[in-house]
């Protein structure tokens, strides 16, 4: 098949539209949620949309302002007391993260385990589901597309729930239900899957509109709140877009302040876009692969961009990539065009979008999160070992109810647990062979290994006849080696027969 973006525009046309929609609230909601002017988020979801694709390889992340760097832009914010600060922080980080693209730096991403990354999709899936739910019943909760458990009014994200179940607008369950009816039929019927042009959750968001303003003509109490449809700013004039951009304060440059800002910006922000790009990679039906450090180079030139203009710091973002997944997207030419529609809808179409019921936006991530938390998903995960699903289950539970960043961290670390332990057991075996303990050291014996040979040691009995066999040994630490000679020296005094065998004369002469 041809993947290249000028062979694909039927479906990435219709998906760029779909993740348009989708990024203008959540661009809102994070410039909201992080006390900065709303049309900075709108800044940094144009120019994540256009100028990552044209420096980064991967053909389905997209780009824009994240709510994991909602906290971060808080303290910065509060510590700084200026947004053109701010600004030139965003601008340090994006030079930054060139840097670390120069020294290959992107190499991180690959230390995440499979069941970890797998862990993230599926809980942001069910954050997802559970944070949406709200919206398509009618309920504004005042930050659409925020991930952490705690929000800024002190709702988590399960009272959060409840308080909407006591607050139910029937035309916005009307409308969620609508759109995720056609979103199920679309999804399930294969004649209309094929339609590239009217993609399901286009048709979702078109008629959820167009139901809306029915209500509003003919059935006046059932129509939704103006607080529950999106809330572009309108620009009537050059005057008014003039007004509404912002420049970093170069004269902050010296700051210490402003350098930890650009230093804790840089981290989650590349954290969270490496993250979305090996996430991205795994929903890719066409199973292509993003160079990493393409990726923060494209990350450091938007953030830069973004800055210069009065934009808020970008990264590719899971919500959105896997929106654009569901969407049908092929190649990265929708999330340029994301860009571009969200440049002429802030321009051009504010009046017109500001119809759209989030209820029919909410319809889509829920039917997006279903699928990243898929039952079929726990199933196989549990059908593998302890050590796979373990660090899976860890990393949903974790991100649930912390944060993103904050569960990635727990998973991550659960992860090198298991990791660590599996190769404590299998790099060292204990058997017999014939009256002998055969001690036989595997792959690499590390110093992580040093406890357990020690231990075995130990407990052997006087007067036992030992083989130290290193036969599949391909490297043995100096620790470990430490612990060998001790064992020689306390072999002579209780009267233990040590042979070994199996060791090259260079390993062994590595011990003196």
């Amino acid at each position: 098949m041809n993947l290249s973006p000028l062979h694909n525009l039927r479906a990435d046309v219709p998906a760029a539209v779909v993740v348009a929609l989708v990024a203008m609230p959540l661009c809102l909601g994070v410039a909201l949620a992080s006390g900065t002017p709303l049309v900075a988020g709108l800044i940094a979801g144009v120019m994540g949309g256009v100028l990552v694709p044209l420096f980064s390889r991967s053909p389905l992340a997209v780009s824009g302002p994240t709510p994991a760097i909602v906290a971060t832009l808080l303290v910065a914010m509060e510590s700084l007391h200026s947004f053109p600060a701010l600004l030139l922080a965003g601008v340090i980080a994006g030079g930054i993260q060139i840097i670390l693209a120069l020294f290959r730096a992107g190499v991180i991403a690959y230390f995440f385990p499979s069941a970890v990354i797998q862990g993230i999709l599926s809980a942001i899936g069910i954050i997802i589901i559970l944070k949406q739910f709200p919206y398509a019943i009618g309920f504004d909760i005042g930050e659409f597309g925020n991930q952490d458990f705690w929000d800024s009014h002190g709702e988590n994200t399960f009272s959060a729930v409840l308080s909407a179940l006591a607050h139910v607008e029937w035309g916005a369950l009307l409308v969620s239900a609508l759109a995720l009816s056609i979103l199920i039929l679309w999804d399930n019927v294969a004649i209309l899957r094929k339609q590239t042009w009217l993609s399901g959750p286009l048709m979702a968001v078109v008629l959820g509109t167009l139901l809306n303003l029915l209500f509003v003509h003919f059935l006046p109490g059932l129509a939704i709140d103006k607080s529950n449809l999106v809330n572009l700013p309108v620009i009537r004039s050059l005057a008014d877009l003039q007004g509404m951009l912002q420049m970093p304060d170069w004269g902050m440059i010296g700051s210490k302040t402003v350098w930890i800002a650009a230093i804790a910006i840089t981290f989650i922000a590349s954290l969270e876009s490496l993250l979305s790009i090996e996430a991205s990679d795994k929903l890719d039906p066409f199973k292509r692969r993003t160079p990493l450090d393409r990726e923060l180079l494209g990350q450091g030139v938007a953030n830069i961009a973004s800055g210069l203009i009065g934009g808020l710091p970008v990264a590719a973002v899971i919500v959105r990539s896997t929106a654009n997944v569901a969407a049908g997207a092929r190649t990265k030419a929708s999330a340029f065009l994301h860009g571009i529609f969200l440049l002429l809808a802030v321009l051009f179409l504010a009046s017109l979008m500001n119809h759209i019921p989030l209820a029919a936006l909410a319809a889509i991530l829920i039917f997006v999160g279903f699928k990243l938390a898929h039952p079929h998903i726990f199933r196989k995960m549990f059908h593998l070992d302890k050590s796979q699903y373990l660090p899976f289950l860890i990393t949903i539970i974790a991100i649930l109810f912390t944060s993103l960043i904050t569960g990635v961290v727990i998973g991550l670390l659960a992860g090198i647990f298991f990791v660590l332990k599996a190769n404590y057991h299998s790099a060292i075996d204990v058997g017999r062979e014939g009256d002998a303990y055969k001690i036989s050291l595997n792959r690499e014996v590390t110093f992580i290994n040093k406890a357990r040979l020690s231990h075995i040691l130990e407990r052997l009995p006087r007067g036992a006849e030992v083989i130290l066999d290193g036969k599949k040994v391909r490297f043995i630490d100096h620790d470990v080696l430490e612990v060998i000679r001790d064992f020689e020296r306390a072999a002579v005094l209780k009267n233990i027969q040590l042979r070994e065998q199996n060791f090259d004369t260079p390993v062994l002469n590595s011990r003196v």
